[in-house]
């Protein structure tokens, strides 16, 4: 049993898959980091710090009025939430561009370290060059046989 575990670990798929949870993992707290501590800080300013987590209508029961979220539900009362499931919506659009984004950039750097070398194109020949090969191309005789040219 153990030499089948052994085996079963040892297969490439299993390790490819623990390293892929693992740099899963990194690059959530990357994406997690750039939407908390960059882009919402300017989408703060750009609405003048609105945020609709608190928003919220009581269905039943009794909240202090201007009651936090946290406070209403505490209370017991049952809430309808909008404003944090709004936020959330918006929060998940965030993370899916900062990631759609991220994304796009890799591969392009991968296109390009990938993309094969374009060697520069040889020169054209000149002109006398050109005349040269014909040259020798009409002096070398064992092209020319011994049947006339055709007549236009």
């Amino acid at each position: 049993m153990i030499r089948e575990f052994r085996e079963f670990i040892a297969r490439g798929n299993v390790i490819d898959l623990a390293v892929g949870i693992i740099i899963g993992a990194a690059f959530t707290a990357i994406v997690n980091s750039l939407v908390a501590d960059l882009i919402n800080p300017i989408l703060g300013l750009l609405t003048g710090g609105v945020d609709f987590t608190n928003k919220y209508f009581v269905l039943s029961g009794n909240v202090p009025e201007g009651a936090s979220l946290a406070a209403a539900r505490d209370s017991g009362a049952a809430v309808f939430a909008y404003g944090a499931f709004a936020m959330a919506v918006l929060n998940f659009l965030i993370i899916a561009w900062a990631v759609f984004l991220l994304v796009k950039a890799v591969n392009r750097l991968q296109r390009m370290a990938t993309a094969p070398k374009e060697e520069p194109a040889a020169a054209a020949p000149t002109q006398e060059e050109l005349l040269a090969q014909i040259r020798d191309l009409l002096a070398d005789r064992t092209i020319w046989d011994d049947r006339p040219l055709p007549r236009t």
